[in-house]
């Protein structure tokens, strides 16, 4: 994998850049959709491709691990070969799936030994066997295996946690060096920095995590229920010590207002579930604001659901998108999940457009207040 980097705003730490796979090329900054368990929620591959533009999806470990299971993915030839999507993939390492499991999980040095949501069954994830399990999913991109503390952990707990996850990822580095891609192409690690709201942990984090000269680097553990002007002073506490010839992965976040604050910091992936879990609840995100489909005010609208937006978008009125979510019609579902996921790779095209045209500070500060407005 390598990483271009192309423009820096004049007035920002934005970036646009371009990472190269061997499944293509991602322009940055760049939004991934979350295809937890190999697909995205309610969408078509071929939707993917043609409305939402989507150079780039994620799939989960822990989920994948569980069902289907190793087995079948490697006789498959990886995920790519399993779900037909030929673009890039990444994989979080099922690392907060697993911390989230609180009450049915038991963490250690080895690993975090846990029972399976779907059966009750026990397993244990260690650096060494996630390494593996990614190695078999075969993603162009591995996330490291780490602890995910609680957004308000004390400190005492975060560095306990901290250190934790910095020897799992010696762990997990080794493990990854000493073994070999199973479908013959490259693959990537990338570590991530954790450390809670603490800058001097995020601090360490973030040096620990760059001496690893990994292809990428992520930032984990934010948007976990602390101020958002927080998530945003350790972004920039982060960006200053990760290197800004690698590509920076903000993970799960966000609204679109977090994307643009996090791009003008120097963050350049994101992903989130935000949009496809809100759209099904009838709730789009456009550049007006957020609109409630589920509100009757939609019922003689006859104008399309945003006529600047990706073909379904223009095809299909707020009227008739309303009465879908009235009936409990599954269209709905599918309708909205397009149109977030386009609008949200729409979001990150434009703002890679302004960074390179030099007024992205312009544009966001434009339009940023408008984004959360409920219309």
């Amino acid at each position: 994998m390598t990483f271009e980097l192309q423009h820096t705003d004049n007035t920002s730490d934005a970036r646009a850049g371009v990472i190269t796979t061997e499944h293509g090329k991602i322009e940055t900054p760049i939004f991934m959709p979350v295809g937890t368990c190999g697909t995205v929620k309610g969408v078509h591959f071929e939707e993917l491709r043609q409305q939402v533009k989507a150079q780039i999806i994620l799939g989960n470990t822990y989920h994948l691990y569980l069902r289907p299971g190793l087995d079948i993915l490697r006789k498959a030839g990886g995920l790519h070969g399993f779900n037909g999507w030929e673009r890039p993939i990444l994989t979080d390492s099922g690392g907060f799936q697993v911390f989230s499991l609180t009450s049915i999980r038991k963490l250690r040095e080895e690993g975090c030994e846990f029972r399976s949501h779907i059966d009750g069954s026990k397993h244990i994830f260690t650096p060494e066997n996630v390494m593996d399990t990614e190695r078999i999913i075969g993603a162009d991109i591995m996330m490291a295996l780490d602890e995910c503390p609680p957004g308000q952990s004390d400190y005492t707990y975060a560095k306990k946690s901290l250190g934790l996850t910095q020897r799992w990822l010696d762990r997990c580095v080794k493990r990854f060096e000493e073994t070999e891609p199973l479908y013959g192409y490259e693959q990537s690690l990338f570590p991530i920095v954790q450390g809670c709201t603490y800058k001097d942990l995020r601090r360490d984090a973030a040096k620990h995590v760059a001496d690893k000269g990994a292809d990428g680097n992520a930032i984990g553990g934010l948007a976990v229920g602390e101020p958002t002007e927080v998530m945003y002073e350790m972004i920039e506490v982060v960006n200053e010590i990760l290197p800004k010839d690698k590509p920076r992965y903000l993970m799960g976040v966000g609204t679109p207002q977090n994307i643009l604050e996090a791009i003008e910091r120097g963050v350049d992936m994101f992903d989130c579930v935000m949009p496809t879990r809100n759209g099904r609840n009838g709730m789009l995100f456009t550049y007006n604001g957020t609109m409630n489909m589920r509100n009757k005010k939609w019922e003689y609208d006859f104008t399309p659901i945003d006529e600047e937006g990706c073909d379904v978008d223009r095809i299909y009125t707020k009227a008739f998108l309303h009465h879908l979510f009235k009936a409990q019609e599954l269209l709905a579902l599918q309708i909205a999940s397009i149109h977030n996921l386009a609008f949200y790779l729409r979001l990150v095209g434009d703002a890679r457009r302004h960074i390179i045209q030099g007024d992205f500070v312009g544009w966001k500060r434009s339009i940023i207040e408008q984004l959360g407005k409920r219309v």
